[in-house]
């Protein structure tokens, strides 16, 4: 990974698009320090700190919902109508046939998916600001204009700042290094994470309950396993031998060489992972509309993070995402029919659908390995947390989004590089 990215840095086209990242990264987290006027940090910060909901939000928004900062909401309402749209667009022919129509086609989608994720991000600072100031009027403090002009004021520097990251993470695509979104997510957990190690190091010197040495020992010990095993998992492959035909056209012989396909075992990367977190928390942001603090509070004692439903769900949504993804990003069919049209066949599998069946059992079979790993690591640290009853300052969630972020922004710079060796040779 270092290699690289020490690799890239010496290509000065990769490079601009390194330093183009860092500076749109830099903006974000200014944007998280950034106060919304006319509000009480301090106690909102108490309050978020005892809310299952909104320590998620608070999570991906790296520390900026408890300042009430312009980025407070993050990336949430992005994220949560990317998945409405995709889901959407499997169910309503006329998307899925937009979706076809190629990149003309998948810009009218985005187009749509950023409507609609500003609204949701007007909807979602509605629904935060109201449950706030139903459980604390303080919250919102007295600078003499209307109290209604306050509110407004709020709700749009929110919505403002859910645009702005939206902006900000499409452009790190277009012109940075690529993964805009799962950068910005990266980026929000990874600021949180010194503060958290400084926070159990202080417990243990403290003498707190739950804290100790060996505690954090086994926990980083752990945690380096996970990684490991991440790592491996997500680099592993399964190659599908591929023969091509020779072909005599005129005195040429074209075709007769041997290749493979590649089907990764976690081709969906860290999406599964963030759509099943933000799908999960969906129903509590809308009960924040409907229901009484004492309704949500019980909702949170059912669905908290250390719950055994909750971790069930969980792992139940990163199934059906991975699977979910895994067909989007490799479709049997089409490769069994690219392969036929280019005299191209799998020894042993008749061309047609034969292949295609072949395909789509291999791919099965790899997903579900995927899946079950993603699942396992996803949820057995959080139960194993619960159970043994001690705090860690690593969550194994945030372990996986990282480690997979890592992983595909170094998988993407490795593109960069062959496309320009690509363009050299051309030239």
């Amino acid at each position: 990974m270092f290699s690289t990215l020490r690799n890239a840095w010496k290509v000065p086209d990769i490079r601009k698009k390194m330093l183009y990242t860092i500076m749109m990264l830099v903006v974000y987290r200014i944007g998280a320090h950034v106060p919304v006027p006319g509000v009480n940090s301090a106690v909102i910060s108490n309050m978020i700190s005892g809310s299952t909901l909104g320590s998620f939000v608070d999570l991906f928004a790296g520390g900026a919902l408890k300042d009430f900062s312009l980025f407070a909401l993050g990336i949430v309402p992005y994220v949560t109508a990317s998945i409405i749209m995709q889901l959407l667009t499997m169910a309503i022919p006329p998307l899925e046939r937009m979706q076809k129509e190629g990149p003309e086609g998948r810009k009218k989608i985005a187009s749509i998916t950023r409507y609609a994720g500003v609204a949701l991000g007007l909807i979602q600072a509605i629904g935060i600001l109201t449950t706030l100031v139903s459980n604390n009027a303080s919250v919102v403090e007295n600078t003499g204009t209307p109290v209604v002009l306050n509110y407004i004021t709020i709700v749009l520097c929110l919505t403002a700042g859910t645009a702005l990251i939206m902006w900000i993470g499409e452009h790190i695509t277009e012109n940075g290094v690529g993964n805009g979104i799962s950068l910005l997510i990266f980026v929000s957990i990874i600021s949180r994470l010194p503060n958290s190690v400084i926070s159990y190091i202080s417990g243990i010197a403290q003498g707190m309950e739950n804290y100790s040495v060996m505690t954090f020992i086994i926990i980083v010990i752990a945690a380096l396993a996970i990684v490991t095993g991440i790592t491996f998992i997500d680099l592993g492959e399964r190659r599908i031998p591929v023969q091509y035909a020779k072909r005599v056209v005129g005195r040429k012989i074209y075709g007769g060489q041997s290749t493979h396909i590649p089907m990764k075992i976690n081709s969906s990367g860290v999406m599964p992972l963030i759509f099943a977190l933000t799908l999960l928390q969906f129903p509590g942001m809308i009960m924040q509309f409907v229901s009484s603090k004492e309704a949500l509070a019980g909702y949170e004692s059912v669905m908290g993070s250390s719950q055994p439903l909750y971790l069930v769900l969980y792992a139940l949504l990163i199934f059906f995402f991975t699977f979910f993804y895994s067909q989007v990003t490799f479709n049997p069919v089409d490769v069994s029919k690219n392969l036929q049209q280019n005299g191209g066949f799998i020894p042993g599998i008749r061309a047609g659908k034969p292949t295609s069946d072949y395909l789509q059992k291999i791919l099965v079979r790899v997903t579900l390995f995927g899946a079950i790993f993603l699942a396992l690591v996803a949820t057995i640290p959080q139960l194993f947390v619960t159970l043994a009853k001690f705090s860690s300052p690593f969550g194994a969630t945030s372990l996986l989004i990282m480690v997979s972020v890592a992983l595909e922004t170094t998988r993407q710079l490795e593109s960069h590089m062959l496309m320009r060796h690509y363009k050299g040779f051309l030239k």
